[in-house]
Parts: C-alpha cells; sequence; structure tokens
C-alpha cells in the first residue's frame, strides 16, 4: 500500500506526459501541446516571401506601454481628483503613442502585434480615461445624463478605432475620416484642465458649466464616428528643407503654450476638431 502511494506522488515528467497524450483528442479538440510554450510567432513578408519570426519588436511596444500606463494613470489620477494631472497624463500619451509608430517606421519594426496593442493601448489612453476623467470631474454631477455621456464618448471611440483598424490598408494617408482618438482625447483632457485650473471643479462647479461641457463631449465623440475628412499631417516631408519662417513659428507656438498651457492646447484641440466640418461644408458647394 505504502508503495502505491509513493509512486501516486512521483512528479510528473512533461515529455512522457507528451508521449502519452491521445493524439485524437488533441486533433478534436484543435491542440497542439508541443506549441502550448512557445514564443508569439507571427508571419512576415520579406523580399515578397513569407516568413515566421519569434518574439516582439521591444523599442516600439516599449513606447506603446508607455502610453498605456500614461492612460492608466490618467483615470487612476482623476478618480482620486487630481485632474490637472490626469490631463497632463492624457497628452503624455498622445506623446508617446505618436512615438511608437514612427520608431516602429524607422527601425523596420512594424508587426501585426504591435499594431493591435496600439489599438488597445489606443483604446484605454484616449477611449476610457478621457471619459473617466470627465465624468469624475463633472458630468457626475449630472446623474444618469452624465453617464450616459461619458459611455457615448467611450463607444464611439471604440468604433472609431475598430473602423479605423478595418480601413488601414486602403485609405489615404493624408487623411483621416473621422477624429483621430489622440485628438479628440485632448479637447477632453485639455477642457478638464482649463475647468479645474479656473476652480470649477466639485461644490463650485456650476450645472451650467457641467451641461455644456457634457454636450461638447457627445459632439466630440460624433466627430470620431461621422464621415467628415481631417488632415493627418503624415504626408509632410519631415526630412526635407523647410523654409526659415517655418522654424520661427514653431518657436512661437513654443512660447504660447508655456504662457497657459491648459488654455493654449485646448485652443489648438477645437480648432483642430472643427477644421473636418469647416473643411466639409467649403467642400460640399464644389
Amino acid at each position: 500500500m505504502a508503495k502505491d502511494q509513493n509512486k501516486s506522488a512521483q512528479p510528473v515528467d512533461i515529455n512522457e506526459a507528451k508521449s502519452v497524450a491521445d493524439p485524437v483528442a488533441d486533433k478534436a479538440f484543435g491542440l497542439d501541446i508541443d506549441r502550448l510554450v512557445d514564443e508569439h510567432e507571427e508571419e512576415v513578408s520579406e523580399g515578397g516571401k513569407t516568413t515566421r519570426h519569434q518574439g516582439i519588436y521591444l523599442l516600439p511596444n516599449l513606447f506603446t506601454t508607455g502610453a498605456l500606463f500614461a492612460g492608466f494613470y490618467a483615470i487612476i489620477a482623476g478618480m482620486r481628483g487630481d485632474f490637472e494631472a490626469a490631463a497632463i497624463a492624457v497628452f503624455f500619451a498622445m506623446l508617446f503613442d505618436g512615438l511608437d509608430g514612427r520608431i516602429a517606421r524607422l527601425t523596420n519594426a512594424s508587426s501585426k502585434f504591435g499594431a493591435e496593442y496600439d489599438s488597445l493601448s489606443d483604446m484605454v489612453s484616449f477611449g476610457v480615461a478621457p471619459a473617466l476623467v470627465v465624468y469624475s470631474w463633472g458630468l457626475s454631477e449630472l446623474g444618469k445624463f452624465g453617464w450616459s455621456v461619458a459611455f457615448i464618448y467611450s463607444a464611439c471611440a471604440a468604433l472609431r478605432l475598430a473602423r479605423f483598424n478595418t480601413q488601414i490598408e486602403v485609405a489615404d494617408k493624408a487623411w483621416f475620416i473621422g477624429l483621430a482618438s489622440p485628438p479628440a482625447a485632448a479637447a477632453i483632457a485639455a477642457t478638464v484642465w482649463v475647468c479645474n485650473d479656473s476652480g470649477l471643479v466639485g461644490a463650485a462647479l456650476p450645472t451650467e458649466v457641467a451641461v455644456l461641457v457634457a454636450v461638447m463631449t457627445a459632439l466630440i465623440g460624433v466627430l470620431m464616428i461621422a464621415n467628415v475628412p481631417y488632415y493627418s499631417f503624415k504626408d509632410l516631408d519631415k526630412g526635407g528643407r523647410v523654409p526659415f519662417a517655418v522654424i520661427i513659428g514653431i518657436v512661437f507656438i513654443f512660447s504660447l503654450v508655456t504662457l497657459d498651457p491648459p488654455r493654449v492646447l485646448l485652443t489648438a484641440a477645437l480648432i483642430y476638431a472643427a477644421s473636418g466640418p469647416l473643411m466639409l461644408l467649403r467642400r460640399k458647394p464644389r
């Protein structure tokens, strides 16, 4: 009896377990035990041939993780009432999000995994985080109307990202169809930042201001899924020569941002958000 107990207590060798596995059952359930512990693999095209590579690229995905962390931190900061830090975190997420794709292209490290990871990070940083931050700031005072507006924005961000992912191969790189989620998040975050900087938060927040911000949040969400063209700036030759006046303009813009960051960033975000409908109205008569 003791010998039988010792036999049952012996550790099982995984290789031995593989050898005695029922191949018929594995095939029926679509299992391949040898591949369950493999690294991530994906197919890439090299020289016109399809090859498989293990692992993921570190550098671009590191910046994507930074964007995801900034978006998550914005949620935490908004929940504890630190709305200035929450808004700044959203803008840091925009910075990291802009860098990961550029670094992937410069280092020839683009991959399907990176694209999917970037899309999920965008949903957290530019879809969920702004909605929760603006809700924690003031929309919660509006009851069901407030959280409904926050959900509308978040749902529109998800729909916008899904449509972008399905059209990425055929869309014109110079234009976005619908307001991109990063500038949409910038408009929401900058609005909260300006209101918080003006003392419009908590008990000092008038209902009229909360309603106005709720309407703006819903409109920004609708613009993300509307068939409105927005210039993407992706066709600019960033490595080419530009007139000297362009550098002077960039210096001037940075100077304005340092004078009053929340209001300047809000103005820039609203101008870009309005540029799509204005451009569409201008083209219709033609």
